[in-house]
């Protein structure tokens, strides 16, 4: 296969790499990799992973525009080994029997679903919700900075990301740190790549058992006595009166949670991990040299918090000139297409504004993230809260820090910073 062997390049010395591997090798820069098999093999076969990676944005655009060819219902990362057989029950029903998150139904089922769940997202309703965010990130940063070096990963951009959504969509505060830890849990198991020990298992199990329990409970409040949040919104607010019933609210629960929060926080992190390295520093964005939009949008560009998305084909296609039979699993590498030099004049530079940081950190089509102007509000207030209250920020000594094995979140384990 294409991917078995690729000529990349490190300190300008050609050498062979094996497989795409982003859980070991590649974890840290799957870009190199990537851009140079990208310029033979755009389309290429991953056995780490058992499925075909796409890196071209024209190709990922293509396949995403196409519903007819490529279902969404798949979308999500396996665990590259078998689950025991109870946990493997306990993983395939913890919302319910059949039940499916919208990023995985296709028409007609998704339009519904999905047009009541826009209704929550619009320019509009992100408006209302800016002063909540912004009274969320000032408080949040008025803690922090009382420490001279901290873990910006847990010490702002999780706490952040987590009050944020959940205050849209009317979590008790209490409950937040447990659907963090349902949250890891469902990531645990999604992106298991070796056997491991079957009580963790069962735990991580029984944790997503939980998460849907409460999300059913919540739901059932809302419906009796409704809130100013989201899930009250969907149960009763619908566009043109449309409403979803209180099973299907309870399925979206644990998907906008899970993805507005990890995303949200894995994007921050990377945003101010490149700037902070940057020969500007911090003191571009302090100053108003870098735009705190065009700061977002290249930190999008530049390294995806979700590095990609599968696809299955449902019939015989052709993608990027590679035949491929119906049942394939494709990959599209979302990061990679930010860092496509058919896109981009110099791809691998970090450069806030110099161009136009067109990216698929959002996805593209039908799937486009519903959340999108609420995710670019929610990052561009938070480093503004930053510049505002914490200047001289600066990477504190000591090694870069790493990216966790959780492809294809593209999430640093820590990033310690002083002010």
């Amino acid at each position: 296969m294409r991917g078995d062997m690729a000529i990349s390049t490190d300190s300008g010395q050609l050498h062979e790499s094996g497989p795409f591997d982003p859980y070991g090798a590649h974890r840290d820069d799957p870009y190199s990799f990537l851009a140079d098999i990208g310029d033979t093999g755009p389309v290429f076969y991953a056995p780490l992973l058992d499925a075909w990676c796409v890196t071209r944005r024209e190709d990922m655009v293509a396949v995403l525009r196409d519903d007819r060819s490529f279902s969404a219902r798949d979308h999500n990362p396996r665990p590259a080994v078998p689950l025991p057989e109870d946990v493997s029950r306990m993983f395939r029903t913890w919302r319910g029997v059949d039940a499916v998150g919208v990023g995985s139904l296709d028409p007609p089922e998704h339009a519904r679903v999905r047009e009541v769940l826009n209704a929550g997202f619009t320019s509009a309703r992100v408006r209302e919700f800016e002063p909540t965010v912004r009274a969320i990130a000032t408080d949040l940063v008025e803690r922090v900075a009382v420490e001279a070096e901290f873990d910006f990963i847990s010490a702002f951009a999780v706490p952040y990301a987590l009050e944020v959504i959940g205050r849209r969509l009317g979590i008790p505060d209490e409950y937040l740190d447990r659907c963090r830890t349902w949250s890891e849990q469902r990531i645990e198991l999604m992106m298991l790549q070796r056997d491991a020990d079957p009580d963790r298992l069962r735990e991580c199990a029984r944790g997503l058992m939980e998460f849907g329990a409460f999300a059913r409970s919540l739901v059932q409040e809302r419906l009796a006595s409704p809130q100013d949040d989201l899930v009250s919104e969907l149960l009763h607010e619908g566009k043109g009166g449309n409403t979803l019933t209180a099973a299907e609210v309870s399925v979206q629960v644990p998907t906008l949670i899970f993805a507005g929060h990890m995303t949200c926080a894995e994007a921050l992190g990377t945003i101010l991990f490149q700037q902070l390295r940057s020969p500007g520093g911090w003191s571009e964005v302090v100053d108003g040299t870098i735009a705190t939009r065009d700061l977002v949008e290249e930190g999008l560009r530049f390294d995806s918090p979700l590095a990609g998305m599968y696809r299955t084909t449902v019939r015989d296609v052709v993608v990027g000139g590679v035949p491929l039979a119906e049942g394939s699993r494709l990959l599209l590498l979302y990061g990679a297409a930010g860092r496509d030099s058919r896109s981009h004049a110099c791809p691998a530079a970090f450069s806030p504004g110099s161009r136009s940081a067109t990216h698929l950190a959002f996805g593209h089509g039908i799937h486009f993230c519903l959340g999108a102007g609420f995710a670019r509000a929610e990052l561009e207030i938070a480093v503004q809260a930053l510049a505002t209250r914490m200047p001289g920020l600066t990477l504190a000594p000591g090694l870069p820090p790493r990216h966790r094995p959780v492809f294809p979140l593209r999430a640093l384990t820590e990033l310690r910073v002083r002010q």
